[in-house]
């Protein structure tokens, strides 16, 4: 299948399998799933950080203009890692999207009070000012 006939997600997972099969056999990495999905979840805790360096949250140092292409950056290495865990956890372009598409519907009943899951739904007297 060439490039231009598959989706960009699929494309992305590819691309990160070719990645992450590079960098374990050229290292000589050996871990269990578990050990490299916590190694992805520290790694992005690490991306996430510098994301946030990127946004100006230190309120006690002068702000500085936001540089986008770093804070793009910065978004695509958590992106890189996310894909990672979930090649590793055995999850496919098509779950994702599918998992995605069923939790963002949830997330919107929810919000308008159409979910088995209570405490989400808002009261008018409790929108903020």
């Amino acid at each position: 299948m060439e490039m231009n006939d598959m989706d960009r997600l699929d494309i992305i997972f590819d691309l990160q399998k070719s990645l992450d099969r590079d960098i374990q056999q050229r290292r000589g990495l050996d871990f269990t799933m578990e050990q490299w999905i916590q190694k992805d979840v520290l790694a992005m805790i690490s991306e996430l950080s510098e994301l946030l360096d990127e946004v100006n949250f230190k309120w006690w140092k002068n702000k500085k203009p936001v540089d986008e292409a770093a804070l793009h950056g910065e978004l695509v290495d958590i992106l890189h890692f996310f894909v990672s865990m979930c090649i590793r956890a055995g999850m496919s372009p098509d779950k994702l999207y599918e998992g995605y598409i069923e939790k963002n519907r949830e997330n919107f009943d929810r919000q308008y009070g159409r979910s088995s899951k209570k405490g989400y739904d808002v009261n008018e007297g409790e929108l903020p000012q």
